[in-house]
């Protein structure tokens, strides 16, 4: 019998740690939901694209950089529950909610019901899983994809009786390499673990398990194949402009303080406490209830737990060095459980009851402290800056041109200003503004009906960015010139700019244009100034009063 007050048998959930876990998945079936702030410009992006017709959306995204899978379920998402912000975000709360029962699952199997409360409380208030769950875009889904995933390769590895589930592990295999790019890394490094098992279990049922397993996972790939040549052409066209590769050791570091929350303070001490359990989930080893032991040569299942995260993250940013390709910490979605179950498998080792149940409410708290500024904070100045906008515009009759400096504003701030796009319609763009709305390089043109200048285009469809030779577009364009064709469009009435610095591939580009539309109009007034402090995505809005006929 295990001594009083320890954890005991893996089967039972002791009260408290059951009680702790019960509340924090309560409150994060709430929190999954919660979200006030205006789109930005990745989500924005993702609903003007999954607005268009499945044929269009499939052409817009060969010059945008993602595969299809996601913006295909929001589509139909959307033509259920519609495109205003609340509904669009409702998708990837539902499928966080989902996700939690595969969470639970796996930390069954790994260590009975009592792991499996712990991996299901530290995913419930996961700073890095909620703020993906309020997100629209495709990360709460690559989660839930690699749960399912993992479930079903465990059952093909212990040959479970059912034939189809290495049809089913395929299948979700190209799910989510149809979700996102960063699977190519998770499932080339389970591929390789799965390899290795089978290579040293020798002849018989297990080595035969493992190469279905290792079947099952290759098969995956003959769903890429139909979306292989649009890959390749993003490969060479696309890419990330927007950034610059990151070394792996800057690669692990980012992602480890974003997982719990980002740059706050009680982010980076939360860090460090997942960090410490991921650690004892690798390779600690409890001694009695008031003693771990760190065994060097690490402990399964941590141990290939801890080759899963760390492999991935290290084959992903070395190819990124290799093709110039960056890297943002929401790509860790692909190694997110395997965090998740490691920091439950790492409260495991304490044995005492009461502290293992502390420690769990610790990791709950810095959950929701890291996750606090992402679920009350705004994460786009577009809704201030379309309030000022729209007042400004009023003032003078509702007529004016609007522009974004650079085109990567223009989703958001335009969806604040606008509206968000009618799915019925084929995407066309909202119309809550009778303003002439005018795209920097690219002189898209939404609304109004007057005479264009050479090369410019007006668009009655839904605001995306064409990533497709990016930095070579931009460093052709002249501020100056585009100036002159904002002026001659506007003919008179007032402009508002909408601009901000420090974008790459740029160059100072946005600021030149203001000091031309300046030296052509006398008087202008920042309506609203960039607060990066505050935001992620922040703009100015530059206002020039219309002038006299």
């Amino acid at each position: 019998m295990p001594p009083a007050g320890t954890a005991g048998d893996p089967d039972r959930v002791p009260w408290p740690v059951a009680a702790v876990a019960a509340a924090a998945v309560a409150v994060g079936l709430v929190l999954r939901f919660v979200a006030g702030s205006p789109l930005w410009l990745d989500e924005a992006l993702s609903v003007d694209i999954a607005a268009l017709p499945p044929a269009d959306l499939l052409d817009a995204l060969a010059r945008d950089g993602h595969p299809p899978l996601y913006y295909l379920v929001l589509h139909a998402w959307m033509g259920l529950v519609g495109t205003d912000d609340a509904a669009v975000r409702s998708l990837s709360g539902a499928l966080a909610v989902v996700a939690l029962v595969p969470a639970w699952a796996v930390g069954r199997r790994l260590g009975g019901r009592r792991l499996g409360a712990l991996a299901v409380a530290v995913l419930a208030l996961s700073p890095f899983a909620l703020r993906y769950a309020t997100e629209t875009r495709m990360y709460a889904l690559v989660s839930l994809l690699v749960l399912v995933g993992w479930l079903l390769l465990d059952d093909v590895l212990s040959a479970r009786p059912g034939g189809w589930r290495p049809v089913l592990l395929a299948a979700v295999s190209g799910a989510l390499l149809l979700t996102h790019y960063w699977a190519l890394f998770l499932l080339a490094v389970v591929g390789a673990l799965v390899l290795a098992r089978a290579w040293r279990a020798g002849a018989g049922p297990e080595r035969r398990a493992a190469l279905v397993a290792a079947a099952s996972l290759a098969l995956g790939g003959l769903a890429f194949l139909p979306w292989l040549p649009t890959f390749l052409e993003q490969a060479a066209h696309t890419g990330t402009p927007w950034g610059s590769p990151l070394r792996p050791t800057e690669v692990l570091g980012v992602t480890v303080q974003d997982l719990a929350g980002g740059g706050l303070r009680d982010a980076v001490a939360g860090a460090g406490v997942l960090s410490v359990l991921a650690v004892l989930g690798v390779a600690g080893r409890p001694l009695d209830d008031r003693r771990i032991e760190v065994d060097l040569r690490t402990r399964p299942p941590g141990r290939a737990l801890g080759a899963v995260a760390v492999g991935t993250l290290l084959l992903g940013s070395l190819v990124g060095v290799a093709t110039g390709a960056t890297y943002a910490s929401r790509y860790a979605a692909v190694v997110l459980p395997v965090v998740v179950v490691l920091v439950a498998l790492g409260i495991a080792t304490i044995r005492q009851v009461w502290a293992q149940a502390g420690v769990l409410a610790l990791v709950c708290a810095f959950g929701l402290l890291g996750a606090a500024d992402q679920l009350v904070g705004d994460r786009s100045q577009a809704g201030v800056a379309a309030a000022a906008t729209r007042e400004a515009l009023a003032e003078v009759g509702g007529a004016g041109v609007v522009v974004y400096c650079p085109d990567q504003l223009a989703p958001a701030y335009d969806r604040a200003l606008a509206g968000p796009p009618t799915l019925d319609d084929g995407g066309q763009a909202g119309s809550g503004t009778t303003a002439v709305r005018i795209v920097y390089p690219t002189f898209e043109v939404r609304g109004g009906d007057g005479p264009l200048p050479p090369g410019a285009e007006r668009v009655d469809g839904p605001v995306l960015v064409d990533w497709y030779d990016y930095e070579a577009r931009n460093a052709a364009a002249t501020p100056s010139a585009f100036a002159t064709d904002v002026l001659a469009v506007a003919d008179g009435a007032a402009i508002a700019l909408v601009w901000a610095p420090g974008y790459a591939t740029l160059d100072g580009q946005c600021e030149e244009l203001r000091d031309a539309l300046a030296a052509a109009r006398p008087g202008p007034q920042d309506l609203v100034r960039a607060d990066t402090g505050q935001y992620v995505e922040a703009a100015t809005v530059t206002w020039f009063p219309p002038v006299a006929p």
